[in-house]
């Protein structure tokens, strides 16, 4: 009798640990963008576009129809992408063009090349980041963090959009994270390079946040122009962003596979705000699992927004013209 009434307590326990295990699978997928919409005869920047959500984002465009551009930092990664992208997609239209976030001069060059290259724009997507690394500097000084995720990002924006604002309707889409509500999280304006004390965690936490003050920030300034802007959160993936963090390492390892989006689950919010139809009036919005979140309380500050875009074209000498 005893030994029965343990097999029937392993069974149960079992039920219960593949229940469990299904339903956190199950929330961790998340939704899936359903949106059938054609970009045909349209032209799509996506950052780092040679890993990751990145490039599971510029195969989506690219199966659309777009003409896609991936802009990458490194050109022998970015080839093989490139190459994979448009075997996946079956386009033609897919082109690889170099980038590095952590350089004004790279920035400025690629929009000069982009600009003589491309007559239109329709959708911006700022994808690109870095996560969690130890103290480093961009090669303008910035710390390395919101140097390459806000700053590196506000500066290309502003140097495309006068393309963006030409083919509206069209949009700028910023990929951030939940982690904006994390860990210390604020726009340090006193040390904004985190220089007097530096926390890898605070300094990540602080560029997402800036991320969507920039996406906001820049909604209000292009109200009734037909650029909408979209920020989100992508969910937990397991990809080499967390390539500086041995906790996180440890954490793919341990539970990635329980807890954590499939790379192509991951980009389906980008894809959401980058096609589906009718956003419009979310324009300014944070998203996440191809709905409207709730983002931090900070982030709806708008005098923190404004202040910030002013550092910005301070810092990286680029200004916003209508």
């Amino acid at each position: 009798m005893g030994e029965c009434v343990c097999c029937g307590y392993l069974a149960a326990a079992g039920i219960f640990i593949t229940v469990v295990m299904y339903l956190l699978r199950k929330h961790a997928n998340g939704k899936m963008c359903l949106s059938k919409t054609r970009l045909d005869g349209k032209t799509v920047v996506i950052t780092g576009a040679n890993t990751g959500i990145g490039k599971e984002t510029a195969v989506d465009m690219a199966k659309r129809g777009a003409t896609v551009i991936m802009a990458c930092r490194d050109q022998v990664r970015g080839e093989t992408a490139l190459q994979d992208v448009k075997y996946r997609s079956g386009s033609a239209t897919v082109y690889l063009m170099k980038l590095d976030l952590a350089s004004l001069a790279s920035i400025r060059n690629f929009s000069e090349e982009f600009l003589q290259e491309y007559d239109n724009l329709h959708i911006l997507i700022n994808n690109a980041g870095i996560m969690m690394c130890p103290q480093m500097k961009t090669e303008d000084g910035f710390e390395m963090q919101i140097g390459v995720n806000h700053f590196g990002h506000f500066a290309l924006t502003n140097l495309l959009l006068s393309r963006i604002k030409m083919s509206a309707p069209s949009r700028v889409v910023n990929v951030s994270s939940k982690a904006h509500d994390g860990m210390g999280a604020n726009i340090y304006f006193d040390d904004i390079n985190l220089e007097k004390n530096y926390n890898y965690i605070v300094a990540y936490s602080q560029s997402k946040l800036a991320n969507i003050l920039f996406t906001k920030e820049l909604n209000r300034k292009l109200a009734d122009s037909g650029v909408t802007t979209y920020s989100l959160h992508p969910g937990v993936i397991v990809t080499d962003l967390g390539r500086h963090s041995l906790l996180i390492k440890v954490f793919y390892v341990l539970l990635g596979p329980l807890l954590c989006k499939s790379v192509e689950q991951g980009a389906q919010t980008t894809i959401h705000c980058a096609v589906q139809e009718g956003l419009e009036e979310k324009s300014g919005l944070y998203f996440s699992d191809c709905d409207v979140m709730e983002s931090s309380k900070l982030s709806h500050d708008g005098g923190m927004a404004k202040k910030l875009w002013e550092v910005s074209e301070e810092m990286t000498g680029v200004q916003f013209s209508l």
